[in-house]
């Protein structure tokens, strides 16, 4: 019951008993003086109570039937206003011109909180959505709570894979033959389930998740458990920490799972970015459509390493800036234009990289979302005799920047990236013939809606321009999605590799890969 009619009750309660006295205190003087006796004056009396007291119960009855009705026309009223910036941050789900059903339209850069991280959940309190389906990626609002929610959301995609069409072996820049292992297969290649929300205060978030490699099972970090916390303190300021994706190229910005590739990029991003580590960021959206991500982190890569393996600097640095001119670029500021902007929508991007990585805290090269640092023809550049010499690279700087750009509109979209590597100062064991490493490349993708949210065709290519060799990749891949909600898609690409650098097993390419890939993709995340 509101405070103001507990209050009207309790004065009315009050004024029933006083009411109550004075009739008691009234009846006496009567029945004495009429001389009544003793029984009957105490029937009237109880008779009368009784009737003051069934009043009294019809009078709370009405008034707790007034209170209900209040609060429901409060509820109703809270329904209809419009969400401020701050408490709203996902569109509800609609229906497009043509019927079809649209995803919520997600807002700033905020989401950016770890790898694989599911879209961000409404922290709006008080909403009356305990149990509800929450499409965009929110997935089900498992509790809804004045001190709390908790919402529960999964990605995973099945892959059928064929590298029959590639050479069977490779031999890199010194003369060294590897022979390549062709798959054919199918598999349950990766399964995140999402636990996140928010609790004691809007602000203050979480998100963990179990993060699964089904295609490396028995590998190092084939099942990871993780996760981060932040918190905002405004538009413009969001803290957060935990593992987190160092924003060194497009890729890593948030822009997952809205790529026009399924789970994995071209050959040049994944041979030059960094990838994930524990760490603390900062990220926000600043004026004029200005959005930032900057983190310090252990290392380029530490799903799979163990704390002991880290050095004793914090020496990795990572930052992102990018520029949205109109505003809006479609979903996490992903790639493509599912979204079919009716107006040019265009983005603009810098990041920088550093980081003093040892050779003892490499991950695997099995394990998830690995980065290794590897020479142009896929050679490790920690591995012993790396460089057809008895050496070895103990120690090493790597640096790398990267220019995106990127542009949308009625259904089409061409997106492209530079990057630029250096790697130097190195502290070796016996003879290493080079001191310093320099490559440099691009990524392309042209992307084209054939049928508005039903239908997208795409071609990606890249080239790295390397001292070890020159490889580079070409794909035409087409998106189907059958109930017009990009997060639901059969995707199917044919891949041609020349002489990869990089490849394992939970993504299409191989490492020394030559030649051609099909693989077939049945992608979900809610």
């Amino acid at each position: 019951m509101e405070p103001c009619c507990l209050n009207v009750a309790q004065s009315l309660r009050a004024a029933f008993t006083r009411l109550l006295v004075l009739s008691v205190i009234a009846a006496l003087p009567f029945s004495a003086a009429a001389a009544e006796p003793a029984s009957s004056v105490a029937e009237e009396v109880l008779a009368r109570l009784e009737a003051l007291e069934a009043r009294q119960h019809e009078l709370e009855r009405e008034l707790a039937e007034r209170d209900a009705r209040i609060r429901e026309l409060e509820s109703h009223r809270s329904a209809e206003e419009p969400p401020t910036d701050d408490q709203q941050r996902v569109a509800p789900v609609g229906r497009s011109a043509d019927g079809a059903g649209q995803e919520p339209a997600l807002v700033g850069a905020e989401h950016v909180t770890g790898p694989r991280t599911a879209p961000p959940v409404d922290t709006t309190p008080g909403q009356d959505s305990y149990g509800l389906f929450q499409p965009g990626g929110q997935g089900f609002k498992v509790a809804d709570t004045p001190h709390g929610d908790l919402n529960f959301s999964a990605w995973a995609y099945v892959r059928y894979l064929n590298q029959q069409g590639l050479d069977d072996t490779f031999v890199d820049a010194f003369g060294r033959e590897r022979e390549i292992n062709q798959r054919n297969d199918f598999q349950l290649n990766k399964i995140n389930l999402y636990f996140k929300g928010w609790l004691f205060d809007p602000s203050f978030r979480y998100n963990f998740y179990l993060w699964t490699s089904n295609a490396n099972q028995g590998e190092p970090a084939s099942v990871v458990v993780a996760g981060n916390m932040s918190y905002r303190v405004s538009r413009a300021l969001d803290i957060g920490v935990g593992i987190g994706g160092l924003p060194g190229t497009r890729t890593l910005r948030g822009t997952f799972p809205f790529w026009n590739k399924v789970d994995h990029r071209t050959i040049a991003d994944e041979f030059f970015r960094p990838s994930y580590t524990s760490g603390i960021w900062a990220s926000g959206a600043l004026e004029n459509n200005l959005n930032y991500r900057v983190m310090v982190g252990n290392n380029l890569s530490q799903v799979g390493i163990g704390a002991n393996q880290l050095d004793d600097g914090i020496n990795t640095f990572s930052g992102a800036l990018w520029w949205t001119p109109q505003g809006d670029f479609g979903p996490a500021g992903g790639f493509g234009d599912f979204e079919f902007h009716e107006t040019p929508a265009t983005s603009f991007g810098i990041a920088f990289t550093h980081s003093r990585e040892d050779r003892q805290s490499q991950p695997g090269t099995e394990s998830v979302e690995n980065a290794q640092i590897r020479l142009s023809d896929g050679t490790l550049l920690f591995q012993p005799g790396a460089f057809g010499t008895d050496g070895r690279v103990n120690r090493a700087t790597y640096m790398m920047a990267a220019l995106d750009a990127g542009w949308k509109y009625r259904g089409w979209s061409v997106e492209g990236e530079y990057y630029w590597r250096w790697v130097d100062r190195f502290a070796t064991t016996g003879d290493v013939p080079v001191d310093e490493l320099f490559d440099h490349g691009f990524q392309l993708q042209v992307g084209t809606m054939l049928r508005p949210k039903t239908l997208q065709a795409y071609v990606a290519g890249s080239k790295i321009f390397g001292e070890y060799g020159d490889p580079w990749d070409l794909s035409a891949g087409l998106n189907w999605y059958p109930n017009q909600r990009r997060l639901f898609r059969v995707n199917g690409e044919l891949l041609y590799l020349n002489d990869s650098p990089v490849g394992y097993s939970s993504v299409p390419f191989v490492l020394g890969g030559n030649g051609l890939i099909f693989h077939t993709n049945l992608e979900l995340m809610f």
